[in-house]
């Protein structure tokens, strides 16, 4: 059910991508992302990893399983993602801004005026091998805030994404179930030990990518990942987005930084 499309010239998008987004809330676009950028990108993520240079959250912060307990135990210091991407460098900027996701976009949220959130994700994922954790099945729009719940994050490999460095798995169609509130835990994530449960986790998937391919999935849409078993970090930079008229709700965090018209051809 993996549904994977190659780089499509834009007039195929709306017939041949947008069917599959709107059945399963994802889609896969091969080959998206020039490998050029994509290796810019790469080189600016290592350099502010060693040293760090924040803003970051690190593994301990978010207490998932495998993660270290605290910042002052070894293995605390391993970041799990560096924070507003967007602003760190033109490379970013020019990814996430750009007319290759906006083509895609702009069809899959039926708009063209979209906007990237610098609140939410606006990150590099960094799932360092050793001291990674596991994400338990969520949906992104438990942290979110918005008119309508109608969010699309776009998520490009900077490198091999697979079972064993924890490539994203994601259930095809649940961003259009009603799941009810005793079927989730304190923290909103599905409890694995209900039988209902059990039953959708098995129609699971994993998202194998290559440098350059994006996954473009929807904000309901319940996705997990498992620990880095590999012996190398794990790159992959994450944007969402929403369209104009989709407003976050003032006050909350969805709103703490202003989101940016994605507008390719402006000077």
């Amino acid at each position: 059910m993996n549904s994977s499309r190659e780089h499509i010239a834009g007039e195929a998008i709306d017939d041949l991508v947008r069917p599959a987004f709107l059945r399963d809330g994802y889609v896969v676009v091969r080959g998206l992302c020039d490998k050029l950028l994509c290796n810019e990108m790469r080189e600016q993520i290592l350099a502010s990893l060693d040293p760090l240079i924040g803003p970051a959250e690190f593994e301990t912060d978010v207490g998932y399983p495998g993660a270290p307990s605290s910042r002052d135990v070894f293995g605390g210091d391993t970041p799990r993602r560096l924070l507003h991407a967007y602003a760190r460098h033109s490379a970013f900027r020019g990814w996430a801004a750009g007319s290759e996701v906006k083509s895609y976009l702009s069809v899959l949220l039926d708009d063209q005026d979209v906007c990237l959130s610098q609140s939410h994700h606006n990150c590099v994922m960094t799932k360092n091998p050793g001291y990674s954790s596991a994400t338990l099945w969520h949906q992104d729009i438990r942290y979110w805030s918005f008119d309508v719940p109608e969010l699309i994050s776009v998520w490009l490999a900077l490198g091999d994404e697979n079972s064993s460095n924890g490539a994203l798995k994601v259930i095809p169609g649940t961003h259009v179930l009603e799941i009810e509130r005793g079927r989730l835990d304190r923290d909103l994530f599905l409890r694995p030990e209900l039988s209902e449960n059990r039953q959708l986790i098995r129609q699971a998937v994993s998202i194998d990518l290559a440098i350059g391919d994006v996954l473009f999935f929807h904000c309901r849409l319940f996705h997990a990942a498992d620990k880095n078993r590999s012996d190398e970090v794990k790159l992959s930079s994450v944007f969402t987005y929403h369209t104009g008229a989709n407003r976050p709700i003032p006050g909350t965090r969805s709103a703490q930084y202003p989101s940016v018209p994605v507008r390719p051809d402006s000077p």
